[in-house]
């Protein structure tokens, strides 16, 4: 049973083939991802949901192998987000609640990444949208136009709205993967795929979400991982909640990145137990994993 406190904590995934035997036991197979991953971390991101909805019964089926106090933070539909632009996507949202309604209960964040188009003259389209969904939910929102870093106008509009929804801004950290100087293939497409978003570390609302991007190796991350603890430390000493995502371009190294960061920030708050993260899943005795796949 994960035992991390005060904050989330995880990876961009729950189920990676490379963590058996590793993360996950010798035998583990697919159905058992993610009741073992969540033994070890206390969030996600659900990053699928961007591309298409799962039945219904298999949401039910994830709800019964995480553990009860995992929290999920599912991506808005793309068809939502980039197709319709947050127009005229009434359908698609109540599809959307609908078929993840048996995780109501298990939800940290509905995430809502937008498109590079989107920008503050579409803030009001934003306004109406997030005042319409189901208010059981928390929300938070990542930006990409470049006018919402302008650390002017557009930038503090986009800011005053949130604050005033209590909505997250998630904050998408990736100047470290863009910083190496590297002829590795894995991380070459990683630059290539992950855009350069300017550095913030604004929290508009009591959960704040931030996703890093960094190196394979933990050596090159350091520097910035510890600013961020100094950051998310003091996210937590006023009362926030933080959700932690790290990355890496091979996510077989991602577990790893996430003890180091919790290392770090555990040195920053060391009045506080944070709790511990394994470095795999231990069965419970007389333990058994809910066998599912990701969208049978």
């Amino acid at each position: 049973m994960n035992t991390i406190r005060n904050y989330c904590l995880g990876c961009p995934v729950w189920g990676y083939k490379d963590w058996v035997g590793n993360l996950f036991t010798a035998d583990a197979r697919p159905g058992d991802y993610l009741y073992q991953y969540s033994r070890v971390f206390n969030s996600v991101e659900g990053n699928n949901t961007f591309y298409g909805l799962p039945k219904k019964e298999t949401v039910r089926r994830w709800q019964e192998a995480a553990s009860p106090e995992f929290r999920f933070c599912f991506k808005f539909p793309r068809t939502i987000s980039h197709d319709s632009m947050l127009r005229f996507c009434d359908e698609e949202l109540t599809r959307f609640f609908a078929v993840m309604e048996p995780l109501a209960g298990q939800i940290g964040l509905y995430f809502l990444q937008l498109s590079p188009a989107f920008g503050p003259e579409a803030l009001p389209v934003l306004d109406d949208f997030l005042k319409n969904l189901p208010g059981d939910f928390r929300y938070a929102v990542e930006v990409r136009n470049e006018a919402f870093f302008d650390q002017g106008e557009g930038e503090n509009r986009l800011n005053a709205l949130l604050e005033g929804l209590s909505v997250d801004r998630a904050l998408f950290d990736t100047g470290t993967l863009h910083n190496l100087e590297t002829a590795d293939p894995g991380l070459v497409a990683a630059q290539r795929k992950k855009p350069r978003m300017p550095a913030r570390m604004t929290a508009t609302g009591d959960y704040p979400m931030l996703r890093f991007v960094g190196h394979n190796r933990t050596e090159p991350n350091l520097p910035r991982l510890q600013e961020l603890a100094v950051a998310v430390a003091k996210w937590i000493r006023a009362g926030k909640r933080p959700f932690v995502f790290l990355h890496s371009p091979d996510e077989s190294y991602a577990p790893g990145l996430c003890r180091t960061f919790h290392q770090l920030l555990q040195a920053q708050l060391p009045g506080l137990d944070l709790g511990n993260v394994p470095e795999k899943y231990l069965p419970e005795e007389g333990a058994g994993g809910a066998q599912l796949s990701l969208f049978d």
